[in-house]
Order: structure tokens, then C-alpha cells, then sequence
């Protein structure tokens, strides 16, 4: 088998502009980055409001393991799939982070047959949409210290600054840090920090706003700190919103490419569903789905993270209606949700999760149980997909499907689009027709008009399978800083570990009984939502003992080597 970069270096690609005419998208509306890429300029949203709307199609998880389960492969994959059975079909995906692309996971483009082109500007820098987030996010700090500097006319506590800088590295030595050191022109000392820049508020409102106008509002809400009487400063205080919007002008502009199958593939905003929502932007599915028969657009990580996300902040905001969710598994997280079993990222896997197992998986198919449980609390019906390995057997195959019927899936079908492409995903892609055309009852899992430690509740209980849920000292006063504020009728956004349905990472399979701890409860007013930390739960991350970046390297020619 070929390496991924190799694959897609075979493949042909078709000019950016025969692509966007397939959805019957006007050249005017092209913004070219080079010949396979192209910006959406937004005069076109003008052209799309009475348009007809595509299915729409949400691809989702069980909790995965540091290797992930194939969602990204599968929401390409399955749009191929689609548009082989005569579905006009449109992808929309997020745009990858740098620190995972060279830290644990390495590219986000699919892998195999199932990837989008060009894989490489991809997954480096693209269109630059994740450094303009950066830039804009930072300015906002440098402003704000020096505002604080130059005579603090808003009378900013010091101590209550909540805006951290930001880096799109995996770098766990600049999680806290104090800056301001040497002389006295060189600042105040204080301590702060970095987190990784898609967990920016930036990120999330670009990612949910509807069109430059409503940027601009979101930008001017955020929160960067409190005055010395309690009172907030937002960036339209700090008088640094709009040149912050400047610096996006660009970025909110959805990204057009392609598949290996020359499918439509719209990339807009990456952030992090452990950290904030997890879902690229309400433009980019609002355009394909005016242009499409069928949107397959994915969720971050598990149905307990971005896909609870996507229904409760992402379609909220919105009105848009998921017609059918398909859950990605893989017979061998299920063997490792039994708890035999350790997969760490870089290192060989234990040789026992290539043999048949039907015991392992029984022991852990029940975090497949939780999350079909977990989607089908919205009302939408449930297809698993199982991303199949060489090593899996027929009959685990067929014990996952039996088990999956069992536990309420609408159809559970194998997937095979990471060795043959489109032909690997016809099965699924005629499951997701047959449900898609089926009665469903979409809702939320909690109002918005309840005490904020309610919906929290709600959320612990009924989609961690949480006991209780206990806060910290600082996690109470910030609720009844955020109550008195008006804040408490927002959607809330948990910013959890990816790798368990509770906040230990250690706790596989459907872990019952435990107490959530709230560690803090931070505001992102711009994007519209409260997060709390539960846990230990990091905003930046640290690289691996062996990061995947020192396999890569550039040729002479320039050809890139390594990137997977």
C-alpha cells in the first residue's frame, strides 16, 4: 500500500474552477489561491437565500483512541460514495492545527483513498486562515497589556486578565508563563500563558458567525478581563475590535477544494471539540447545502464532544437540521475500550488487538451503546459505521453489527473507503439515504433558560453518565459572577479529555458512577457560550516522546516526505 502522500500525489486533480461549477457556482465568486484552491467571496451569500437545502449529514464517533477511529476518512469517503450513487454531494470538513499535524496525529486530510487535495497545503498553513486567527488574537492581547501600561484608563484588575496568548504548536513549556520581565519599559511582570490557537474565542466565533457584520459584533463582545469594581472589558472597551475583525477579513471567507474523487470539499475553522465546539463553520454547511443534494460535515473526536456540540451550540445557532448521524467505529477501539488493552500514539500496537477477540470486544461495545444512546437523545436516526481493518475478522464484524441493531442504530454498515475509496462506502451511502428520508423528531437535550449548574447537570448526567457533578471554589463564584451578569441563559460548551466519556482518560468503556469536578468556568461571550474545565483539562498541548514531524522533510524539488 502506498503512503498517503504518495496516493495523493498520484492523483489527478481537477482546477478549482470545474469543481465550483459542479455546484453551479459562478467563477465571480472565486477568490484563487493557486490553481486547487479557491476563497468563497461572501457576495455570494446574497445569491443563496431562497435556494433549496441539501440533506444534511453529520459524522460522528465513539469515544476513539489516541489514533483516532476514521472520521475524517469516512466523511470523505461517504461524500464519494454519495455522489457514485447520482447524490450532488458536497464535504465540509475543518482545517487542521499545526500542533497535531507535527505533535501525535500528523495530517487531517483522510488517509488512503479517502482524502482531500492538495493534502499538503491542507494540512501546512493552507490559506493562512489559522495564522490570522493568531495575529488577530494576539494584537488583542499586546493591546490589552499595554493599555494596562499606558495609565489603565479602564481600570483593568491585572489579576483578573483572561486572555491568554496563543500558538498553533503543540508546546507544554508555554502553558504558564510570566511575562514582562527586565526593565521597567519592557512591561509589568505577571503571570499568564499560551494556548494552542484553534482553543481561541476567535476560532469559535468564526466558526459560528453568519457573516462579516455579525464577526464584527461577536469580536466586540469578548471578555478579556474585569475592571477593579467587577465590571467586564470586552474588545470593543479596548477599542482593538475592529482592526481585530480587519485582520479576518480573509479567514471568514469558506475554503474550496476537492477530493481524490473530485467531490466538492468546503474547509472553514478548526476548533477543538475537547476545548471549544469542534465543528467547522455555519457559512461554509449554509453554502454547500444551497448548492449540494447532501452535506456530510464531521464532529470532533466522540458523540459526546462535538457531536453534543454540533446539536446544542452549532444548530441552536444555526436553524439548521441534521438529518441523519453516523457513529465511526473500529473493532479495534472497541477491544480497547475493554480496558485490556493500551494504544499510545507513536509506539507498536499491542499485537493482540490484531486477533480475533470477540470477548474484548464485548467488554467494551458498550461505549458504542452510549454514544448511538447519545445521539439518538436529539432525535436524529443513528447509522454505525465500522472502519474496517485487514486484521478484522468477519465474525467481529458481524458481532459489532448484530450488537449495534441491538442497541438502536438505524443500520450499521462496514466501511471500506480507506483502500478502495468511493466503492468502499456504497453500502453506508445507501444507509444514509434510506435514513435521511426517515421521520425524525430533532430537540435539544436542555433549555436555555435554566440555572447554568442545571445544564451542566444535564449534560454530566445524561451523555457522560456522570453521577453527580462537584465545583471548585473558583467554579461557584464564577457561576454567580456569570448569573448575575446575565450570562447564565447561554448554551454551554465542556471542555473535557477526548478519550473517555468522563473527564479521566484512564475510565474506558461506559464508566458509571463517577462525580464530574468542575475545575473553573471560563466566558467566551463572542462566541456565545460558557466552558467548564473539568479535570486537568489542558488548552495547550505537549508533543509525544517521538512527535510524527521528525518523519517529515522537503526534497530538493520540494516535494514534501513523511506527511500522513
Amino acid at each position: 500500500m502506498l503512503s498517503d502522500i504518495e496516493i495523493a500525489s498520484k492523483a489527478k486533480k481537477e482546477p478549482v474552477e470545474k469543481i465550483a461549477q459542479k455546484l453551479n457556482i459562478d467563477n465571480k465568486y472565486l477568490i484563487p489561491y493557486g490553481k486547487y484552491i479557491a476563497k468563497i467571496d461572501l457576495d455570494i451569500l446574497g445569491k443563496v437565500t431562497n435556494k433549496r437545502q441539501g440533506k444534511y449529514v453529520l459524522v460522528t464517533a465513539i469515544t476513539p483512541t489516541p489514533l483516532g477511529e476514521g472520521k475524517t476518512v469516512t466523511t470523505i469517503g461517504l461524500s464519494m460514495a454519495l455522489n457514485k450513487l447520482g447524490k450532488l454531494t458536497s464535504t465540509c470538513i475543518r482545517q487542521p492545527s499545526l500542533g497535531p499535524v507535527f505533535g501525535i496525529k500528523g495530517g487531517a486530510a483522510g488517509g488512503g483513498y479517502s482524502q482531500v487535495l492538495p493534502m499538503e497545503d491542507f494540512n501546512l498553513h493552507f490559506t493562512g486562515d489559522v495564522h490570522a486567527i493568531s495575529l488577530a488574537h494576539n494584537l488583542a492581547a499586546a493591546f490589552l497589556d499595554n493599555s494596562v501600561f499606558k495609565g489603565n484608563r479602564l481600570n483593568i484588575n491585572p489579576d483578573s486578565i483572561m486572555w491568554r496568548r496563543v500558538l498553533d504548536v503543540s508546546d507544554r513549556f508555554l502553558r504558564n508563563v510570566k511575562i514582562g520581565l527586565g526593565a521597567k519599559e519592557d512591561g509589568s511582570p505577571r503571570d499568564t500563558g499560551f494556548d494552542i490557537t484553534v482553543a481561541s474565542e476567535i476560532m469559535a466565533i468564526l466558526a459560528l458567525s453568519s457573516d462579516l457584520k455579525d464577526l464584527r459584533s461577536r469580536i466586540g463582545k469578548i471578555v478579556l478581563a474585569d475592571t477593579i469594581d467587577s465590571q467586564p472589558v470586552t474588545m470593543q472597551d479596548l477599542k482593538v475590535a475592529g482592526a481585530v475583525t480587519m485582520l479576518l477579513k480573509e479567514a471568514i471567507k469558506p475554503n474550496l477544494i476537492q477530493t481524490i474523487e473530485n467531490t466538492p470539499c468546503f474547509v472553514h475553522a478548526g476548533p477543538f471539540a475537547n476545548i471549544a465546539h469542534g465543528n467547522s463553520s455555519i457559512l461554509a454547511d449554509r453554502l454547500a447545502l444551497s448548492f449540494s443534494d447532501y452535506i456530510v460535515t464531521e464532529a470532533g473526536f466522540g458523540a459526546d464532544c462535538g457531536a453534543e456540540k454540533f446539536f446544542d451550540i452549532k444548530c441552536r445557532l444555526s436553524g439548521l437540521v441534521p438529518d441523519v448521524a453516523v457513529i465511526v467505529c473500529s473493532i479495534r477501539a472497541l477491544k480497547a475500550h475493554s480496558g485490556r488493552f493500551k494504544i499510545v500514539a507513536g509506539m507498536p500496537l499491542d499485537t493482540c488487538l490484531e486477533k480475533e477477540d470477540i470477548p474484548a470486544i464485548e467488554e467494551g461495545i458498550c461505549n458504542l451503546e452510549k454514544q448511538i444512546e447519545n445521539v439518538s437523545l436529539f432525535g436524529v436516526p443513528v447509522i454505525v459505521a465500522i472502519n474496517r481493518f485487514s486484521c478484522d475478522t468477519d465474525k467481529e464484524i458481524d458481532f459489532v453489527k448484530k450488537r449495534a441493531l441491538e442497541f438502536g442504530a438505524f443500520d450499521c454498515c462496514v466501511s471500506e473507503v480507506w483502500a478502495k475509496g468511493s466503492k468502499g462506502g456504497l453500502d453506508l451511502g445507501r444507509a444514509v439515504i434510506k435514513a435521511a428520508g426517515s421521520p425524525k423528531k430533532f430537540k435539544f437535550l436542555y433549555p436555555l433558560d435554566i440555572p447554568i449548574k442545571e445544564k451542566i447537570k444535564i449534560i454530566a448526567t445524561t451523555i457522560y453518565g456522570a453521577k453527580d457533578v462537584e465545583y471548585s471554589a473558583k467554579g461557584e463564584a464564577k457561576i454567580k459572577i456569570y448569573t448575575a451578569r446575565g450570562w447564565d441563559n447561554l448554551p454551554i460548551c465542556m471542555a473535557k479529555t477526548h478519550l473517555s466519556l468522563s473527564h479521566d482518560p484512564s475510565l474506558k468503556g461506559r464508566p458509571r458512577g463517577f462525580i464530574l469536578p468542575i475545575r473553573d468556568i471560563r466566558a467566551s461571550i463572542g462566541a456565545g457560550f460558557l466552558y467548564p474545565l473539568c479535570g486537568t483539562m489542558q488548552t495547550m498541548p505537549g508533543l509525544p516522546s517521538h512527535p510524527v514531524g521528525e518523519n517529515m522533510d522537503i526534497d530538493e524539488k520540494g516535494n514534501i516526505i513523511g506527511l500522513s
